[in-house]
Parts: C-alpha cells; sequence; structure tokens
C-alpha cells in the first residue's frame, strides 16, 4: 500500500499540524477574460458564484480592477470584505476542527489581475490575520507578471506562498473552444518563471472538458510531471446555470463525463503522477440548484468515499 501525497498529510509533516485553506472573495476582481483584454463573456464553464462560496455581493459591480487601475476606489470594502469572510470561516473551522493554522485562500476571479499595490496592501493585511501562515492565490497564466512573483518571492522567506493556476487542458483547441483566452505556451513560460522564483504552483486541471478523450486527459498529467509543478487538483466538468456551457448542455452538444469515467481516469492519473506531486484535491461538485450535470457531482462526499475505494483496488490509499 502506498499513501498518497495529499494536502493534509503535507502540511501535518511541515507544519507538525493541519493547515485549513480559508477562501475568500473580494469585491473589484474580475478576469481578463470577461472584461475584454483577451476574451470576453469568460470561461465557457464559468458562473463564478457558483465556485465562490465566500461571495456575499451577488449583484453586478460597477468598477471592476486591472493591473493598470490607478485607483481602487473599493480597498476599504476589499479589506473589510477579508477580515470578515476570514473570521467567520477561522471560527467554524477552531469549532470543528480545532484548527489553528491557517492559509487565506484568494479564490474567486484572478487574484493578480489588479494594481501591485492592491495586492500588497491585500496580501500584507491577510497575512497579519489571526492564525494565518501563508497565502494561496487562484489566477491564471496569462495575468502574472515580475513584479507580483517579485513580491510574492519576498514572502515565501517567511510565509507559505502558492500561486493557483488553472491549467484545465493542455491542448490549444480545447482551451479556444472554452475561451480560455490563452494557450498551453503561455502556460509553459508563466510557470517556469514561478518556479524560478522558487514559488510553490498548484495546478487545477479538469477532466471531461468537451471533445477530450482519456488520453487527452491524461496529457495533462504528462505535463504536470514535466514541469514538476508542486501540486495538483483535479476536478470533473459539471455544468451549472447562467454559463455558455449550460446552453451547449441544453442543445445536446455537450455530455458530461460520468462518474464510472471520471473514476477511471483519476485512479489512471494518480498511477501516473510523481508520488513527490502533492494532491490537494481528486474531485468537486456543488449541492445546489445552479447544478445542471451530472447529477453525481451533487454530493462531493460520496464521490470521494467512491474514489477512496477504486485506489485502495490499485493499493493506494487517499
Amino acid at each position: 500500500m502506498r499513501e498518497i501525497l495529499t494536502a493534509g498529510r503535507y502540511f501535518k509533516d511541515k507544519f507538525g499540524e493541519k493547515v485549513y485553506k480559508v477562501p475568500v472573495s473580494l469585491s473589484g476582481f474580475t478576469c481578463p477574460n470577461i472584461d475584454g483584454k483577451v476574451a470576453k463573456g469568460g470561461c465557457s464553464f464559468c458562473e463564478n458564484e457558483s465556485f465562490s462560496p465566500n461571495l456575499t455581493t451577488k449583484t453586478k459591480r460597477k468598477f471592476y480592477l486591472n493591473p493598470s487601475s490607478i485607483t481602487n476606489p473599493l480597498l476599504e470594502q476589499q479589506l473589510l470584505e477579508l477580515k470578515a469572510q476570514y473570521n467567520k470561516t477561522k471560527v467554524k473551522l477552531e469549532k470543528k476542527f480545532g484548527a489553528k493554522k491557517f492559509l487565506v485562500y484568494f479564490q474567486s476571479f484572478t487574484n493578480t489581475y489588479a494594481p501591485l499595490s492592491t495586492l500588497k496592501t491585500l496580501y500584507s493585511n491577510a497575512l497579519k490575520l489571526d492564525g494565518a501562515i501563508g497565502l494561496s492565490i487562484g489566477t491564471r497564466t496569462d495575468s502574472i507578471n515580475e513584479e507580483v512573483l517579485g513580491y510574492l518571492s519576498s514572502l515565501s522567506k517567511d510565509y507559505e506562498i502558492w500561486v493557483e493556476y488553472g491549467i484545465q487542458s493542455v491542448y490549444d483547441k480545447t482551451l479556444e473552444t472554452i475561451n480560455r483566452g490563452h494557450d498551453v505556451d503561455n502556460m509553459r513560460e508563466w510557470i517556469e518563471k514561478t518556479k524560478k522564483h522558487n514559488l510553490q504552483i498548484c495546478g487545477h486541471l479538469i477532466f471531461g472538458l468537451p471533445n477530450e478523450d482519456e488520453n487527452m486527459m491524461l496529457e495533462s498529467v504528462d505535463f504536470v510531471n514535466n514541469l514538476k509543478i508542486n501540486s495538483v487538483k483535479i476536478h470533473p466538468m459539471y455544468v451549472t446555470k447562467n454559463t455558455a456551457l449550460a446552453q451547449e448542455y441544453k442543445n445536446n452538444k455537450f455530455i458530461p463525463i460520468t462518474e464510472k469515467e471520471y473514476s477511471k481516469v483519476v485512479v489512471k492519473a494518480i498511477k501516473m503522477l510523481n508520488p513527490n506531486i502533492m494532491i490537494q484535491r481528486i474531485t468537486a461538485g456543488i449541492n445546489d440548484n445552479s447544478l445542471l450535470a451530472p447529477s453525481w457531482c451533487r454530493c462531493k462526499h460520496n464521490q470521494i468515499n467512491n474514489l477512496k475505494k477504486e485506489l485502495l483496488k490499485e493499493d493506494l490509499v487517499y
């Protein structure tokens, strides 16, 4: 039997106890393929509120940040949201698990797509929060630059700093189909640059994207292995309301991956993955009325239990 290097095992070995992520979703952040810089409409699967449990403001905002924004009239509001969301989740984790150490997870939208001055203020204040030992920053490889990487590198001398990149697929045709707004070469370039700054990288992979077969999905694992990315998250492609993918699903142009297919490819992926690469997630789901399909993505607990059983058949302990 081999124990898979999960996030729980990784952080417990490094810090002597479990470290918990606290997701925060701040007003004013957007994405370069939403605001028109590289595309419009966002990724075909993205209806951001579905992926943002701490996003409290669900109305359209009039101001959105980008790296060239001269001012940020929402900064004080963002700081209040940061503190309030963090403390609310922290209290729950303390009561439920006795948690003491936390990573502030900048989750929704593209969290480096803002002026460096704004990022410095938000990141530095996040690290002052009680119990915070580091940051995990969700972003895109076309929305990072050397200045931001240099600043994060300076923080990494004293804190646990992770950069989470949405890889999704390693096929340009798929990236174009889902309206990603950048290509595989861009991912390769900026992952290599991020590594040179000695930052920890987590790559998000999606299995079940439009027109991808099992071999194509597993190519992403080769990509992760070859670039020596530190960690991965693996997600199934599920369909939520108010997305371009939802329309394709309704028009029978997209058929979601089945649980059996997903389980099979995840097991193969983990067997292929370098055992020194930490796995932060092996599935995902959403249990509310925004989910259209597949229905098996409604209960993440069942998914994980089923995947654990399949992994045990291969002498792998998740």
